[in-house]
């Protein structure tokens, strides 16, 4: 083989889950998770009540104006917080519905937080449109651009204005801000979505210097492609598909055969990594940026 190693048949996924080591290990602290009605922002908020956090659970509860497919709704929000009590049943859930364009909802949230849950160790900023995309950079309209940084970007900045005094006086904490490989790479037709994901990186390593001195660390989580899940209720790749009037198996094909380990990011595997950089286990890591793509920016 002279030192090549033959390419082994696809292996098959593990089960998803939070393991058991995990139980325990957000025990004590308290985290702030946007986005979290449904799709990776619930698979997030599942894996931080099995490690014991006391949660504060937001999304905006209704659709927006611009956005062609529906976003997370009340119902999907008070499922998640139910599912949340479930696993556990001592801990304090919290649900607030709030957009994140709106600085005053967004101190609401903060304010609400602290009131109930004493304080704030994580804040993750889940919040985010994919859409309107599926457009070349000269098409898409300035109402639309505007929109799509005032979520992804914006949003996550307005959270961090406002929670971001509170966990410096705590002297601890951790920020998460969720990007994707779109922050790392380009995407044809996705220039909006693309721009406001390289924007959060960047907005994660200045706010990870700002922050340092106060022990409060920032980092960026990078999803590559996640499939739709039924009972996270996430369908951002059938979304996109439809953005691009294209059939969703062929989009998801496409994606596929673009990832080196040959299959599909789950929600938990992207849980999974914000777990890990809400814990004490990433104490030193702050400024980074965490990808969750299977290969996929390797390349």
């Amino acid at each position: 083989m002279n030192g090549v190693l033959a390419s082994p048949p696809p292996a098959p996924a593990a089960a998803p889950g939070t393991s058991a080591t995990d139980a325990g290990q957000l025990a004590g602290k308290a985290a702030v998770i946007t986005g979290a009605a449904r799709g990776i922002g619930r698979a997030c908020a599942l894996a931080y009540a099995r490690a014991g956090a006391e949660l504060l659970l937001t999304d905006i509860g209704h659709d927006l104006a611009g956005v062609p497919y529906p976003l997370g709704n009340t119902d999907q929000l008070a499922h998640t917080a139910r599912l949340c009590q479930e696993l556990s049943p001592t801990a304090t859930v919290v649900t607030a519905e709030a957009d994140v364009r709106d600085l005053d909802a967004v101190r609401e949230v903060v304010d609400r937080a602290l009131d109930r849950l004493g304080r704030i160790d994580i804040l993750l900023n889940n919040a985010g449109i994919a859409a309107p995309s599926g457009k070349t950079v000269q098409d898409i309209t300035p109402a639309e651009w505007e929109l799509m940084l005032d979520v992804d970007v914006s949003g996550a900045w307005r959270m961090i204005r406002a929670a971001g005094s509170a966990m410096a006086a705590q002297r601890a904490g951790s920020i998460i801000n969720v990007s994707s490989t779109a922050g790392l790479v380009g995407y044809r037709h996705f220039a909006g979505y693309v721009t406001a994901k390289h924007a959060l990186i960047g907005l994660t390593k200045s706010a990870a210097l700002d922050f340092a001195p106060f022990g409060v660390r920032v980092n960026a989580l990078c999803p590559g492609s996640v499939r739709d899940d039924g009972a996270a209720e996430g369908r951002m790749l059938s979304e996109i598909a439809r953005s691009l009037e294209v059939p969703v198996a062929e989009h998801e094909e496409t994606f596929v055969a673009a990832q080196p380990m040959n299959r599909l990011i789950e929600p938990e595997d992207v849980a999974g990594a914000a777990l890990w950089l809400g814990s004490d286990g990433s104490r030193q890591v702050t400024g980074s940026t965490v990808t969750v793509d299977g290969g996929f920016t390797s390349r």
